[in-house]
């Protein structure tokens, strides 16, 4: 089969890898119809991964059809229609007992992609598929449906759950990239009072309203002036931070209220500072981080009956055979204006049949 493959910092290539098999009994494979890029694929590739080795798949976000299955699996059967979830649960450890997929002790975790072969590919193994994989409605189309695979579980748990968006709150989203507009949707859904999202980049903030934004600022001219303004003085009862860069943080220290919450979905790769000499006093709750995926369910429903706009952040679509392309338009989202991009093969004809390794 043909995959996307990581060879070291700035090297990588769509090339010829064995088929994936069946190699424990909590194994499936899935054919992939459509996959996505992620800001961390973009990490990977720079080398911000050291974990990441040589050789590996990459991806973490799914659609396709199950085509083979190990013995102990139970929830699904080849033929099936499924979202290959972006976190890997076993079931069975302490985390996973209490729904904190993301923390897996037992095998799983964030794995595809990562720490084992994933999904940028014609098909991909996925290990404890009972609680790794979700079987999917026949009226959700497979570009709205692997959306749902990380961003907007990641947007709706590590920003908006956590952050405890109420009816009537004002809610600030500082990054208006993919899951920092998903955390837009999402928070709509706890009827806030108002949405506010603050970017660099015109074309995200454009989109920020579409998706229900009751105002955008440009993170260059005091937003928390803007947060001031419309509060009272007092500040965002939520601030979500959706970049993962220091000045973003604290940023969102700076516009959160007394007694409000930060919540950090951005994946930082440097120190931020966090001035506890002025938030000691504040009663700021500050949280932090990795999806677990226990919302996929719901999000699912929802995204079947119309109540996510998951479609509208797809700004480019590609064949799965044009990733080299795809990943050049999603790095270069300044000039391209790339929110999410798509790939998927259409029709099956076109992909080589499988052959259990």
């Amino acid at each position: 089969m043909k995959a996307y493959v990581f060879h070291g910092p700035g090297q990588s290539a769509w090339e010829d890898v064995p088929d994936p098999g069946v190699r424990e009994a909590t194994d499936a494979i899935v054919r992939v119809d459509a996959v996505t890029l992620c800001g961390t694929d973009l990490h990977i590739l720079k080398g911000d991964l050291p974990e990441v080795r040589p050789g590996t798949v990459l991806g973490h976000e799914a659609v396709g059809e199950i085509v083979d299955i190990g013995g102990d699996v139970r929830t699904v059967r080849p033929g099936e229609r499924v979202l290959v979830s972006c976190i890997t649960a076993c079931g069975r450890c302490r985390y996973c007992r209490e729904g904190t997929y993301g923390q897996c002790r037992g095998g799983g975790g964030w794995i595809l992609g990562h720490l084992t072969d994933g999904t940028q590919a014609e098909y991909v193994r996925v290990p404890y598929a009972d609680l790794s994989v979700h079987p999917l409605p026949s009226t959700l189309d497979s570009k709205d449906a692997v959306l749902l695979a990380d961003i907007f579980p990641t947007s709706y748990e590590v920003g908006v759950l956590n952050g405890q968006v109420r009816p009537g709150d004002t809610v600030a989203v500082v990054g208006a990239g993919p899951v920092g507009l998903a955390a837009v949707a999402t928070a709509r859904l706890f009827a806030p009072e108002r949405v506010i999202a603050v970017d660099l980049a015109p074309a995200r903030l454009d989109a920020a309203k579409r998706l229900g934004a009751d105002a955008v600022a440009d993170a260059r001219e005091a937003p928390e002036q803007l947060i001031a303004d419309l509060t009272g003085g007092l500040g965002a009862d939520v601030v979500v931070e959706a970049v993962g860069v220091p000045e973003a943080f604290e940023l969102c220290t700076r516009m959160v209220r007394p007694g409000g919450h930060v919540a950090n979905v951005g994946v930082h790769g440097e120190p931020a500072t966090l001035h506890l000499e002025d938030l000691w006093i504040k009663n700021v709750t500050i949280t932090t981080g990795l999806v677990d995926t226990y919302s996929t369910p719901t999000l699912l429903r929802m995204a079947a009956t119309g109540r996510l706009p998951t479609g509208q952040l797809v700004t480019h679509t590609f064949p799965l055979n044009h990733m080299e392309e795809a990943y050049d338009v999603f790095a270069r989202a300044a000039d391209t204006g790339a929110l999410k991009v798509v790939l998927g093969e259409e029709p099956h004809e076109e992909v080589v049949p499988y052959q259990a390794a």
